[in-house]
């Protein structure tokens, strides 16, 4: 005697989110076919393979719910059919965002090539004329299903990978806004202060600072750590606090060289996951117009005034932190009245054109000298010349200048 047809197997359990896992993605076959006795045919092919759920529907009316519902791996569907044709099924199916890209396998009596050729037409992956040897239905469904499954896995890892990365960029952008939040106001007593800064894609290591010590000694410094991320932040956030707070021990802050000596001291690379700053710090005078300075490994300071050519504030000490027990010279400079001392980041000229030639700081003086000798503003042409030359490219490094009018 013939076993009972039972074309619809139990039906399983809602399939889970898609993840990154293969255990998430059973292989899933939905056939739509109005003959039960075809429904239950395929049923027996499958019926040994226990990595394979079987759904049938014999009303192809009730199959894009049905597929919605049952989430199949791969679709077997019939071309003739009372209720739809089935090649109007097939667009159905590629119609829809849930199902647009389910492999579906046209299970047909017909063998005319034009036949197909609407099929595939329609978006059929596949073609068999039924019913086919069951060892070529189960091939043709692994197979199928493996291509389908490692896409969703696919799609589930970039998903993934795209909600990581919008984490860590919330991350880098609340770091970038609280170390921004640490730079100074602008000063109109005595001295007069301006400054810009403009982030780079990734979180860079840029941090500045102006104060005064005492009613007669004003400070001004600006450093830059190697690298970005959040370890560069960090590094340079805890310098500026040191630098803001004047709490280094032992170390008179007035005395540009002994405080680069002790910053040397307190930040060796070792302790700092191998990441080193550069450094320009200096010291001015009013009653005394005397500037004093020092630099470790930093781009030179220049110095504006009107009537002489600029002087560059350099200076021959390393980054601090590479050698212990480094000993960093103080210059001392008389500063002319009216003159502006610049004070910038190696951002500010080391810019990365279109052509990913990178420019240098001789780049930037040819430029900046001719241009302030005519009149111009040393912060405002040196930043035209940043957004003329990187402005639709990006910044590959923070861009900081500090400016201050010593009247």
């Amino acid at each position: 005697m013939s076993e009972p047809v039972n074309p619809t197997a139990a039906a399983p359990s809602p399939a889970p989110a898609p993840e990154a896992s293969a255990a998430a993605y059973p292989i899933r076959v939905l056939l739509v076919d109005d003959q039960a006795l075809i429904g239950e045919a395929v049923r027996r092919m499958l019926a040994s393979e226990r990595d394979i759920q079987y759904r049938y529907v014999g009303n192809p009316l009730l199959a894009l719910d049905t597929a919605k519902e049952f989430r199949p791996t791969v679709i077997l569907s019939d071309l003739v059919m009372p209720q739809m044709d089935g090649l109007e099924l097939v667009s159905l199916f590629r119609g829809d965002p849930e199902t647009e890209k389910i492999p579906l396998i046209v299970l047909s009596s017909m063998e005319e090539a034009a036949t197909k050729v609407q099929a595939f037409k329609h978006g059929a992956n596949d073609y068999l004329v039924k019913l086919p040897d069951r060892l070529e239905v189960i091939a043709r469904v692994r197979y199928h299903s493996a291509g389908y499954v490692s896409m969703l896995q696919r799609d589930a890892a970039y998903e993934a990978l795209r909600q990581s990365q919008q984490l860590v960029a919330e991350d880098l952008e609340e770091a970038a806004r609280y170390a921004q939040s640490l730079f100074p106001e602008p000063i109109e007593e005595r001295v007069t202060t301006t400054w810009r800064y403009i982030p780079s894609a990734a979180l860079g290591g840029d941090a500045f600072g102006y104060h005064w010590l005492d009613a007669d000694t004003f400070v001004v410094y600006l450093l830059d750590v190697a690298g970005h991320g959040v370890g560069a932040a960090l590094l340079s956030v805890s310098v500026l606090n040191i630098l803001r707070s004047g709490s280094l021990r032992k170390t008179d802050f007035s005395n540009p060289g002994q405080v680069l000596a002790r910053l040397n001291d307190a930040f060796p690379v070792q302790d700092h996951g191998g990441k080193y700053f550069t450094i320009w710090y200096g010291i001015y005078k009013p009653s005394t117009r005397e500037l004093r300075y020092s630099g470790g490994g930093h781009p030179p300071a220049l110095l504006f005034a009107a009537g002489a050519d600029p002087a560059s504030l350099g200076s021959t000490g390393p980054m601090p932190g590479v050698l212990p027990d480094l000993l960093y010279e103080t210059k001392t400079l008389s500063v002319p009245a009216g003159a502006k001392l610049f004070v910038y980041s190696d951002g500010l000229y080391e810019l990365r054109l279109a052509d990913e030639s990178v420019l240098t700081h001789d780049d930037l003086l040819d430029e900046l000298f001719p241009a302030v000798a005519s009149g111009a503003d040393p912060l405002v042409a040196s930043m035209a010349r940043a957004e003329r030359l990187c402005g639709e490219i990006g910044y590959a490094d923070d861009v900081s200048v500090v400016q201050v009018l010593l009247p």
